[in-house]
């Protein structure tokens, strides 16, 4: 028997980075992002050898080790190895269990679509597929959530774990105490059709580490950096100003609500834009581009770009120069799936 499952990458639309505590501690956050047909899965297969045996085909990385009721994080899989003793200490008593698991992710690591955190979420629906847990979405997301930064201790928010498990467009809010409230949006097909004939999404060819650029937005917040303070309640109103654009169909204003949001995520951490990225901006901009911004924390990774009236084809052809590429994908309404295959 094999249990798989698969988890949807998401495009952070608006209010990215006032998820990150302390600032949605002291203020409360707001985002609003939605996911794409671009997944991370993950596949169990027990065994009866009394071996482990993580498997990333994506990074081409394998290790092989006794099962044990611990491993250690070192660096490597550590996403992998950190779902799993969470599960052991949660769930099994602290019992090892015998399991080769594969993961594949569709993004590059670094891309800014939230992989290493759907990949956590795609990696705890085939545990709990195999060991029949009773977890909701909000309890899997938060589990999600506390594997990847608080025991294995990476910088970054919230929004990628909850949005991975419950899938579509959501407008969240953040609050102290970990407190999160995800609210599903119902937009109209016609609207999600030309959002996605005028969205196009190009990957710089530069992959950053998101932690990084985290740090130093945790600490302008903690110092009490007034222009980055300031620059995440204007993230916090741009999230309200896309979900009434997009609840009320009106495309027009979406280019210019992106281009409010990056001009003032920009002024969040040194790190998150370079003279290449702007590069990218601008020359999209000139040629048609109404708005964008880097997906993620910033730094690199993909780029979010608004264009409408046909002028996609301008701007493909004239950022050919820059050596990246355009992906393809389509918004999906559904989060994490789990199932389970008998072979004969």
């Amino acid at each position: 028997m094999l249990f798989r499952s698969r988890a949807p990458l998401r495009l952070g639309l608006a209010g990215g980075g006032t998820d990150v505590s302390p600032y949605c501690d002291i203020y409360g956050g707001a985002i609003l992002n939605a996911t794409i047909n671009l997944y991370a899965y993950a596949t169990i297969e027990p065994r009866t050898d009394g071996k482990i045996i993580l498997n990333s085909v994506d990074q081409k990385k394998t290790l092989e080790c006794d099962a044990s009721n611990y491993l250690k994080p070192d660096g490597n899989l550590d996403l992998l190895k950190g779902t799993y003793n969470r599960v052991i200490k949660e769930f099994n008593n602290d019992q090892p269990l015998s399991f080769k698991l594969t993961t594949f992710v569709d993004a590059p690591a670094g891309s800014g679509l939230g992989s290493s955190s759907t990949l956590v979420v795609a990696i705890l629906g085939a545990f709990a597929e195999w060991l029949r847990l009773p977890l909701g979405e909000y309890d899997t997301a938060s589990l999600a959530y506390q594997i990847e930064r608080k025991d294995l201790c990476i910088s970054g928010g919230k929004q990628d774990q909850y949005a991975a498990t419950f899938g579509g467009f959501n407008y969240m809010e953040f609050y102290g105490n970990d407190k999160v409230v995800v609210n599903p949006l119902r937009i109209k097909r016609e609207t999600i059709n030309e959002l996605e004939l005028n969205l196009l999404l190009y990957y710089t060819g530069v992959s950053r580490f998101s932690s990084d650029i985290i740090k130093d937005q945790i600490k302008n917040v903690e110092q009490k950096n007034e222009q980055s303070v300031e620059s995440m309640h204007s993230l916090k109103q741009q999230a309200t100003l896309m979900k009434e654009a997009l609840l009320r169909g009106e495309l027009n204003r979406i280019g210019e609500i992106l281009d409010f949001g990056w001009e003032n995520k920009k002024k969040m951490a040194q790190s998150i834009t370079n003279p290449f990225i702007e590069s990218v901006y601008e020359t999209a901009k000139q040629n048609g581009a109404l708005g964008g911004k880097v997906s993620g924390a910033g730094g690199g990774g993909f780029m979010m770009l608004f264009v409408p009236n046909n002028s996609r084809y301008r701007v493909i052809d004239a950022l050919s120069q820059f050596g990246g590429y355009f992906a393809k994908f389509q918004f999906v309404e559904s989060g994490l799936e789990t199932w389970r295959v008998r072979y004969e």
